[in-house]
Protein backbone atom coordinates (compact mmCIF):
# COMPACT_ATOMS: atom_id res chain seq x y z
CA UNK A 1 0.00 0.00 0.00
CA UNK A 2 1.37 3.40 -0.87
CA UNK A 3 1.00 6.78 0.76
CA UNK A 4 -2.30 7.49 -0.88
CA UNK A 5 -4.13 4.18 -1.01
CA UNK A 6 -6.88 4.83 1.53
CA UNK A 7 -7.91 7.05 4.39
CA UNK A 8 -7.76 4.09 6.74
CA UNK A 9 -4.00 4.04 6.42
CA UNK A 10 -3.92 7.33 8.28
CA UNK A 11 -7.04 7.03 10.40
CA UNK A 12 -10.64 7.77 9.55
CA UNK A 13 -10.05 11.52 9.45
CA UNK A 14 -6.80 11.45 7.49
CA UNK A 15 -3.34 12.28 8.74
CA UNK A 16 -0.83 9.76 9.96
CA UNK A 17 -2.00 8.29 13.22
CA UNK A 18 -5.36 9.99 12.72
CA UNK A 19 -8.28 9.42 15.01
CA UNK A 20 -10.43 6.34 14.95
CA UNK A 21 -7.54 4.18 16.15
CA UNK A 22 -8.00 4.87 19.85
CA UNK A 23 -11.08 5.21 21.99
CA UNK A 24 -11.23 8.41 24.02
CA UNK A 25 -13.22 8.56 27.25
CA UNK A 26 -14.76 12.03 27.54
CA UNK A 27 -16.30 13.65 30.64
CA UNK A 28 -20.03 13.22 31.20
CA UNK A 29 -20.61 16.90 31.91
CA UNK A 30 -21.60 19.31 29.16
CA UNK A 31 -19.37 22.13 27.93
CA UNK A 32 -15.72 21.67 27.13
CA UNK A 33 -15.31 18.28 25.45
CA UNK A 34 -11.81 18.12 26.85
CA UNK A 35 -13.09 18.05 30.43
CA UNK A 36 -10.22 19.19 32.61
CA UNK A 37 -11.18 17.21 35.69
CA UNK A 38 -9.68 13.95 36.90
CA UNK A 39 -11.50 10.73 36.17
CA UNK A 40 -13.57 9.80 39.19
CA UNK A 41 -14.26 6.51 40.91
CA UNK A 42 -10.75 5.82 42.25
CA UNK A 43 -10.56 4.69 45.83
CA UNK A 44 -8.06 6.24 48.23
CA UNK A 45 -6.58 2.81 48.91
CA UNK A 46 -5.87 2.23 45.25
CA UNK A 47 -4.29 5.67 44.98
CA UNK A 48 -2.08 4.87 47.96
CA UNK A 49 -1.02 1.58 46.39
CA UNK A 50 -0.22 3.39 43.14
CA UNK A 51 1.92 6.00 44.91
CA UNK A 52 3.78 3.32 46.86
CA UNK A 53 4.32 1.37 43.65
CA UNK A 54 5.76 4.42 41.89
CA UNK A 55 8.10 5.13 44.81
CA UNK A 56 9.31 1.52 44.79
CA UNK A 57 9.92 1.69 41.03
CA UNK A 58 11.87 4.94 41.39
CA UNK A 59 14.04 3.47 44.13
CA UNK A 60 14.70 0.40 41.99
CA UNK A 61 15.53 2.54 38.98
CA UNK A 62 17.98 4.68 40.97
CA UNK A 63 19.64 1.59 42.38
CA UNK A 64 19.93 0.08 38.91
CA UNK A 65 21.38 3.29 37.46
CA UNK A 66 24.02 3.45 40.20
CA UNK A 67 24.95 -0.20 39.94
CA UNK A 68 28.32 -0.98 38.41
CA UNK A 69 31.34 -3.21 38.84
CA UNK A 70 33.86 -0.38 38.53
CA UNK A 71 35.46 -2.01 35.48
CA UNK A 72 32.96 -1.18 32.80
CA UNK A 73 34.28 1.10 30.09
CA UNK A 74 32.25 4.13 29.08
CA UNK A 75 32.17 6.41 26.03
CA UNK A 76 33.64 9.17 28.21
CA UNK A 77 36.92 7.34 28.70
CA UNK A 78 37.14 6.15 25.12
CA UNK A 79 36.02 2.60 25.82
CA UNK A 80 33.00 0.60 24.76
CA UNK A 81 30.45 -0.80 27.18
CA UNK A 82 30.89 -4.54 27.63
CA UNK A 83 27.15 -5.06 27.33
CA UNK A 84 27.22 -3.75 23.75
CA UNK A 85 24.98 -1.20 22.08
CA UNK A 86 21.36 -1.26 23.21
CA UNK A 87 18.48 -0.78 20.75
CA UNK A 88 17.91 2.78 21.98
CA UNK A 89 21.54 3.89 21.93
CA UNK A 90 22.38 6.65 19.43
CA UNK A 91 24.95 5.85 16.78
CA UNK A 92 27.24 8.71 17.72
CA UNK A 93 27.21 9.89 14.08
CA UNK A 94 25.92 13.35 13.19
CA UNK A 95 22.56 12.36 11.65
CA UNK A 96 21.76 15.48 9.62
CA UNK A 97 23.89 17.94 7.67
CA UNK A 98 21.24 20.44 6.63
CA UNK A 99 17.56 21.27 6.30
CA UNK A 100 15.48 21.79 3.16
CA UNK A 101 12.21 23.62 3.58
CA UNK A 102 12.45 23.08 7.31
CA UNK A 103 12.82 19.30 6.93
CA UNK A 104 16.11 17.67 8.02
CA UNK A 105 18.01 16.34 5.00
CA UNK A 106 21.53 15.16 4.18
CA UNK A 107 21.76 11.67 5.71
CA UNK A 108 24.56 9.14 5.64
CA UNK A 109 24.21 6.22 3.24
CA UNK A 110 23.95 3.53 5.90
CA UNK A 111 21.38 1.99 8.24
CA UNK A 112 21.76 4.79 10.79
CA UNK A 113 21.14 7.42 8.13
CA UNK A 114 18.12 5.52 6.81
CA UNK A 115 16.57 5.34 10.29
CA UNK A 116 17.16 9.03 10.89
CA UNK A 117 15.60 9.88 7.53
CA UNK A 118 12.57 7.66 8.12
CA UNK A 119 11.93 9.19 11.55
CA UNK A 120 12.16 12.79 10.35
CA UNK A 121 10.15 12.10 7.21
CA UNK A 122 7.44 10.49 9.36
CA UNK A 123 7.19 13.75 11.29
CA UNK A 124 6.79 15.73 8.06
CA UNK A 125 4.21 13.33 6.60
CA UNK A 126 2.31 13.36 9.89
CA UNK A 127 2.13 17.14 10.26
CA UNK A 128 -0.71 19.62 9.90
CA UNK A 129 1.04 21.06 6.83
CA UNK A 130 -0.09 18.01 4.86
CA UNK A 131 -3.65 19.38 4.88
CA UNK A 132 -2.63 22.40 2.78
CA UNK A 133 -2.03 21.62 -0.90
CA UNK A 134 0.92 23.95 -1.47
CA UNK A 135 2.69 22.91 1.74
CA UNK A 136 2.04 19.23 1.01
CA UNK A 137 3.64 19.57 -2.41
CA UNK A 138 6.67 21.28 -0.86
CA UNK A 139 7.08 18.42 1.62
CA UNK A 140 6.89 15.81 -1.13
CA UNK A 141 9.29 17.75 -3.33
CA UNK A 142 11.82 17.56 -0.50
CA UNK A 143 11.45 13.98 0.70
CA UNK A 144 10.09 11.95 -2.23
CA UNK A 145 12.16 9.85 -4.61
CA UNK A 146 12.08 11.69 -7.96
CA UNK A 147 10.83 8.58 -9.72
CA UNK A 148 7.93 8.25 -7.25
CA UNK A 149 7.08 11.94 -6.82
CA UNK A 150 4.27 12.22 -9.37
CA UNK A 151 2.52 9.09 -8.08
CA UNK A 152 2.78 10.11 -4.43
CA UNK A 153 1.58 13.64 -5.16
CA UNK A 154 -1.40 12.40 -7.17
CA UNK A 155 -2.40 9.83 -4.55
CA UNK A 156 -2.14 12.28 -1.67
CA UNK A 157 -3.99 15.05 -3.50
CA UNK A 158 -6.87 12.61 -3.92
CA UNK A 159 -6.71 11.61 -0.26
CA UNK A 160 -6.67 15.14 1.15
CA UNK A 161 -9.87 16.06 -0.64
CA UNK A 162 -12.21 18.96 0.10
CA UNK A 163 -14.64 16.44 1.53
CA UNK A 164 -12.08 15.13 3.99
CA UNK A 165 -11.09 18.62 5.12
CA UNK A 166 -14.74 19.53 5.67
CA UNK A 167 -15.30 16.38 7.68
CA UNK A 168 -12.42 17.27 9.98
CA UNK A 169 -13.67 20.83 10.37
CA UNK A 170 -11.10 22.62 8.17
CA UNK A 171 -11.60 24.94 5.22
CA UNK A 172 -10.39 24.11 1.69
CA UNK A 173 -6.89 25.41 2.49
CA UNK A 174 -6.58 23.44 5.70
CA UNK A 175 -7.42 26.48 7.83
CA UNK A 176 -9.25 26.24 11.15
CA UNK A 177 -12.39 27.95 12.49
CA UNK A 178 -11.87 31.08 14.58
CA UNK A 179 -10.80 30.26 18.12
CA UNK A 180 -9.57 26.76 17.21
CA UNK A 181 -6.18 25.15 16.65
CA UNK A 182 -5.73 22.15 14.36
CA UNK A 183 -3.36 19.55 15.79
CA UNK A 184 -1.71 16.84 13.71
CA UNK A 185 1.66 15.87 15.16
CA UNK A 186 3.65 12.65 14.84
CA UNK A 187 6.14 11.64 17.54
CA UNK A 188 8.54 8.81 16.59
CA UNK A 189 9.31 6.49 19.51
CA UNK A 190 11.80 4.18 17.81
CA UNK A 191 13.03 2.82 14.49
CA UNK A 192 14.32 -0.44 13.05
CA UNK A 193 15.67 -1.47 9.67
CA UNK A 194 13.94 -4.52 8.23
CA UNK A 195 15.93 -4.64 4.99
CA UNK A 196 18.72 -2.71 3.29
CA UNK A 197 21.13 -2.98 0.41
CA UNK A 198 21.55 -1.97 -3.20
CA UNK A 199 20.73 1.66 -2.56
CA UNK A 200 17.43 0.98 -0.81
CA UNK A 201 16.22 0.45 2.74
CA UNK A 202 12.98 -0.35 4.52
CA UNK A 203 12.54 1.17 7.98
CA UNK A 204 9.73 0.73 10.48
CA UNK A 205 8.97 3.75 12.67
CA UNK A 206 6.94 3.25 15.85
CA UNK A 207 4.98 6.46 16.46
CA UNK A 208 2.64 8.21 18.83
CA UNK A 209 0.31 10.80 17.33
CA UNK A 210 -1.86 13.76 18.33
CA UNK A 211 -4.84 14.63 16.16
CA UNK A 212 -7.90 16.87 16.44
CA UNK A 213 -9.22 20.40 16.91
CA UNK A 214 -9.01 22.46 20.06
CA UNK A 215 -11.81 24.82 20.97
CA UNK A 216 -14.93 24.60 23.11
CA UNK A 217 -17.09 24.14 20.02
CA UNK A 218 -14.96 21.30 18.63
CA UNK A 219 -16.64 17.96 18.08
CA UNK A 220 -13.26 16.32 17.36
CA UNK A 221 -11.08 16.95 20.42
CA UNK A 222 -7.37 16.19 20.26
CA UNK A 223 -6.77 12.49 20.86
CA UNK A 224 -3.66 10.32 20.83
CA UNK A 225 -2.96 7.18 18.84
CA UNK A 226 -0.23 4.63 18.23
CA UNK A 227 0.89 3.22 14.91
CA UNK A 228 3.87 1.81 13.03
CA UNK A 229 4.79 3.45 9.74
CA UNK A 230 6.84 1.43 7.26
CA UNK A 231 8.94 3.71 5.07
CA UNK A 232 10.58 2.39 1.91
CA UNK A 233 13.57 4.53 1.02
CA UNK A 234 15.79 4.87 -2.05
CA UNK A 235 19.20 6.52 -2.25
CA UNK A 236 18.78 9.33 -4.81
CA UNK A 237 20.39 12.74 -5.26
CA UNK A 238 22.91 11.91 -2.52
CA UNK A 239 20.23 11.40 0.12
CA UNK A 240 17.55 8.99 1.31
CA UNK A 241 14.19 9.62 -0.38
CA UNK A 242 10.72 8.18 0.21
CA UNK A 243 9.59 5.66 -2.37
CA UNK A 244 6.56 4.27 -0.56
CA UNK A 245 4.90 3.95 2.85
CA UNK A 246 2.37 1.77 4.63
CA UNK A 247 0.92 1.82 8.11
CA UNK A 248 -0.52 -0.47 10.77
CA UNK A 249 -2.02 0.18 14.19
CA UNK A 250 0.06 -0.24 17.37
CA UNK A 251 1.88 -1.43 19.36
CA UNK A 252 -0.43 0.40 21.77
CA UNK A 253 0.28 0.66 25.52
CA UNK A 254 -2.41 0.89 28.19
CA UNK A 255 -3.65 4.45 28.66
CA UNK A 256 -2.38 6.16 31.80
CA UNK A 257 -4.52 7.65 34.56
CA UNK A 258 -3.62 11.27 33.78
CA UNK A 259 -6.26 13.99 34.10
CA UNK A 260 -7.66 15.22 30.80
CA UNK A 261 -6.43 18.74 29.98
CA UNK A 262 -8.69 21.55 28.87
CA UNK A 263 -8.92 22.80 25.31
CA UNK A 264 -7.01 26.04 26.01
CA UNK A 265 -4.16 24.14 27.68
CA UNK A 266 -3.82 21.76 24.74
CA UNK A 267 -3.86 24.56 22.18
CA UNK A 268 -1.28 26.58 24.11
CA UNK A 269 1.00 23.56 24.50
CA UNK A 270 0.93 22.80 20.77
CA UNK A 271 1.85 26.40 19.94
CA UNK A 272 4.62 26.70 22.56
CA UNK A 273 6.31 23.29 22.42
CA UNK A 274 8.33 22.77 19.24
CA UNK A 275 9.35 19.45 17.73
CA UNK A 276 12.73 17.73 17.43
CA UNK A 277 15.13 16.57 14.80
CA UNK A 278 15.48 12.80 15.15
CA UNK A 279 18.78 10.97 14.74
CA UNK A 280 19.74 7.29 15.06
Amino acid sequence: MNLGDEHGARGEDGGYGGTGQTRTRLPDSAGDVYGGARRGGRSSSRSLVTVVGVVVLLIAAIAFANRGDGNRDSPDNGGTAKSGTTPTSPSGEHPVKSKTGGIPTGYTQDDHGAQSAAANYSVALGSDAMFNTAKRHEILQTIADPGSLDRLRSDLDADYSAGLLKKIGLDEDGGTPAGSTFVNRTLPVGTKVTSSGGGSATVEVWCNSLFGLTGEASTKPVTSGWFTLTVKLKWADDDWKVRDTSQKTGPTPVNGDNPVSGSDEIGKAVEEFGGFTYGR
